[in-house]
């Protein structure tokens, strides 16, 4: 057996490093100011234990472009180098002097350093014919020049530089002028530097005069801010602190609706504001808001791992050095903190929830149509906050709030036993079993959840429910069909039934049918007589005994295939054929109703089928299912019947 260490030709990484180190080449910047941010946290440790003497002065990184000269420079104050760390740390690809440092000043303040590879200087040759590096160590030692021009040949030798730090020159190469323009490299900055712990700014060397010469120029100014909220204590901050970070996130965004603040530091490091933004409609979510830092500097917003996929709709920041990055620290690598911080986060919005619910019920309540479908989301793709929010996930009462059917509160009563006219009622899912569980038990002993989804069309239906002293709740939102099937699988005896699903007599219980006074010879005329063709609908026809005062004729679509359909609608799966088929609809004849009377007599055959198909479209044109030619039909027909029996009349009074 043959043993020994793998060869690696320095003439071969360098081609490789330049090409295919990371995937944009724009990270260069990102790595530079980075070791910049270092070089200086470190001098500031090395100042609080008294290894590094004298006034420290002014601590700043800046980064200078220069087009007419082709470089692009990343100037700090910080530690330095002498000749025989650049030696070690430049010419061996790989060698961390961070985690060095780390390893040496273990204890002292290295939460705040950034890197972890050895390998973010290399990425300068990314884009750079040539690189060169003037720097002067904090101890009493030599300056030192270093450079190469990205083959394994470098050239290293003493110089005289007044100034401790470090100065990178990068003269950039043809292929990347994209990183010669002033805008493109602020971008960037504020990309990726946006909240770093040292003031960095940037300068045109090419820019105007005139424009130099301003006291407000951008030059006079850091293009970061160095304490973002995050980094403080919650106790330290107002609700306009807060407020003013989320505009600083997002600038043309609307007030949040509320935040978290995170901030552990066992078992892991963990950092952080979460906001929930103000959703008006199901069709404004937006994910890859939020931004992971490590450290202060911008990784990613792909948080898919770290943050539950139903948080993904919030915004904000999260700063981990815990989390496991790879060399570009663009993806996330598997690890256990990962899915502890992940549980941790669920847990605590959970508990934010929640305290709003029971502290300030009427603001959550207020806040709902934002929270609902973060709240929804989260119930149906995460178990454990699912048991959490089912004490605070709420459902609005569709009853209209000035209705007899709404309810006026009671003095001192609770939002579940009514509220007060021109306000919206809300019931949890137990506030919810106590107000229905009466009335609304099927034969089965299964709570039957009556909702609708859109309230104005269905609002006949919800009339005859709430004249049945049923409770219907909305359920309007784009996640609202996934939620319901999902609670059906989740909550114990409990089945949702949409409020036009059947007659109101049988949305409960579908034994209880009252008897009709046709003859079976009439109900089966009748039955016969509405047997008319709809396009694009499958049209069933009963004859019942409803009340005298319920319509004539009802419409309703059963719930399962009405469900399978709107699945198929938004590519449910196996179920997506559904969505081609035609809507299933049950047109309900009231054989109880006077105006049958009238018209099983009528001896006019062509006024009769006039008729019928008047009232059938009737109760179509209720479900939003007349359209089109059927529709002008529709109308026509009124107009045509209506006619006919003025002329009636007329011919009478004569």
């Amino acid at each position: 057996m043959a043993t020994g260490s793998i060869r690696v030709q320095t003439e071969n990484i360098f081609p490789i490093i330049k090409k295919f180190l990371y995937s944009d080449h724009e990270i260069f910047v990102r790595e530079l100011v980075s070791n910049a941010v270092d070089a200086t946290q470190k001098l500031k440790t090395l100042s609080s234990i008294g290894e590094a003497k004298g006034d420290l002065g002014e601590l700043r990184i800046d980064v200078e472009l220069d087009a007419k000269e082709k470089t692009l420079s990343i100037i700090d104050r910080g530690v330095g180098m002498t000749e025989e760390e650049v030696d070690k740390y430049l010419n061996q690809v790989a060698f961390s002097g961070a985690e060095e440092f780390l390893k040496k000043y273990k204890g002292q303040n290295e939460e705040n350093i950034i890197g972890k590879f050895g390998l973010g200087f290399y990425s300068s040759f990314m884009v750079s014919d040539k690189v060169e590096v003037y720097t002067k160590s904090y101890i009493d030692a030599p300056a030192t020049f270093w450079s190469c021009d990205g083959s394994p040949e470098y050239e290293l030798y003493s110089i005289e530089k007044p100034d401790r730090g470090t100065k990178i020159v990068l003269h950039i190469n043809d292929e990347s002028k994209e990183f010669l323009d002033a805008d493109r490299i602020k971008s960037i900055l504020k990309k990726f530097c946006r909240f770093l712990p040292i003031p960095i700014y940037f300068t045109d060397k090419n820019a105007e005069k005139d424009e130099k010469d301003k006291d407000d120029n951008e030059e006079n100014k850091p293009i970061n801010n160095t304490t973002p909220a995050w980094t403080k204590k919650p106790s330290e901050l107002t609700t306009e602190d807060y407020q003013n970070f989320y505009k600083e996130l997002y600038p043309f965004s609307e007030t949040p609706l509320f935040w978290i603040h995170l901030n552990v530091d066992y078992p892991f490091n963990l950092t952080g504001i979460l906001y929930f933004p103000k959703i008006k409609q199901s069709y404004e979510i937006q994910k890859d808001k939020i931004q992971l830092y490590s450290n202060q500097v911008f990784v990613t917003d792909e948080v898919k791992d770290i943050v539950p996929e139903f948080l993904m709709l919030l915004h904000g920041v999260i700063d981990s050095p815990d989390i496991p990055l790879n060399v570009s620290r663009s993806y996330l690598q598997g690890d256990p903190n990962v899915k502890k911080i992940n549980a941790h986060i669920t847990k605590k919005v959970a508990d934010k929830l929640e305290e709003i619910f029971r502290n300030e019920r009427p603001s959550f309540e207020e806040k709902w149509e934002s929270l609902g479908l973060f709240v929804k989301y989260g119930m149906m793709t995460d178990d454990k906050f699912l048991d959490k929010a089912n004490k605070f996930l709420i459902m609005e009462d569709a009853a209209p709030s000035n209705s007899p059917a709404g309810g006026e509160q009671e003095p001192n009563s609770s939002p579940a036993e009514g509220d007060k006219k021109g306000f919206k009622k809300f019931y949890t899912l137990d506030e919810y079993k106590m107000a229905a569980e009466t009335l609304q038990k099927n034969k089965d002993g299964k709570l039957v959840i009556l909702y609708t989804t859109d309230p104005i069309q269905q609002d006949a239906y919800v009339q005859a429910a709430n004249g049945k002293g049923y409770k219907v709740v909305k359920m309007e939102t784009l996640v609202d069909a996934a939620f319901i099937n999902h609670m059906e699988m989740k909550w114990e005896n409990v089945q949702f039934t949409r409020v036009d699903a059947d007659i109101v007599d049988n949305l409960i219980n579908k034994n209880e049918e009252q008897g009709s006074v046709l003859s079976k010879d009439e109900e089966e005329k009748l039955k016969n007589l509405f047997g008319i063709q709809v396009p694009d609908l499958n049209v069933n026809v009963e004859v019942k005994g409803l009340s005298a005062e319920a319509p004539p004729v009802v419409a309703t679509r059963p719930e399962f295939m009405r469900r399978m359909k709107d699945m198929g609608a938004m590519g449910g799966g196996m179920a997506s054929w559904y969505a081609n088929m035609p809507d299933e609809v049950t047109l309900t004849v009231n054989g109880n109703h006077k105006i049958f009377e009238t018209l099983l007599k009528e001896n006019d055959i062509q006024k009769q089928e006039k008729q019928v198909r008047n009232l059938a479209d009737l109760a179509l044109l209720s479900q939003g299912l007349l359209k089109g030619n059927a529709l002008t039909s529709f109308i026509s027909r009124s107009v045509e019947l209506m006619q006919g029996e003025k002329k009636s009349n007329l011919i009478v009074e004569l």
